[in-house]
């Protein structure tokens, strides 16, 4: 799209995803590849490894994922004895789910190689340019969620 003159070539929402994509798509082709993991499994592994046990509502809020993409992805954890689901006592209709020690294997493994991949991909920025970066994000997301706040009342009429 570099030259091209459509509306969208301007339109930063499609560009931040395009580029999310491509970031998040260079980072999975080596975890995927050597771990057999998706995306969204990889993310549930990484806020779990992170975190520590979350009810999958907090997964879906910590990732900003459906929660259907949600639950596939902690099935197939689940299914491969990567992730283990315990009673949650303050809510008997959901569980915590947590890292298996597999689980958590896998993780260190992969941690290091995402980091990796990461350090390659921003070397393209400078160390304030990264930290701009990272405020301009904090900024949007601060908006997106002051006017989902402040519409949210009228939504559910």
């Amino acid at each position: 799209m570099p030259g091209s003159k459509s509306r969208l070539a301007g339109f930063l929402p499609y560009r931040m995803s395009i580029t999310s994509n491509a970031v998040s798509g260079h980072i999975a082709g080596d975890y995927g590849e050597c771990f057999g993991l998706k995306i969204p499994e990889w993310r549930i592994m990484a806020i779990l490894g992170d975190t520590g046990a979350l009810t999958q509502r907090d997964l879906v809020r910590a990732t900003l994922m459906d929660k259907v993409a949600v639950n596939r992805a902690c099935k197939a954890l689940d299914d491969r004895g990567l992730l283990q689901r315990n009673p949650n006592a303050a809510d008997g209709r959901s569980h915590h789910l947590e890292l298996t020690t597999a689980g958590h294997a896998m993780y260190e493994q992969i941690w290091p190689r995402a980091f990796a991949a990461y350090e390659r991909i921003f070397a393209a920025l400078t160390p304030h340019e990264i930290q701009t970066l990272r405020n301009l994000l904090d900024k949007l997301g601060q908006s997106v969620r002051q006017i989902e706040d402040a519409t949210a009342p009228r939504r559910k009429r």
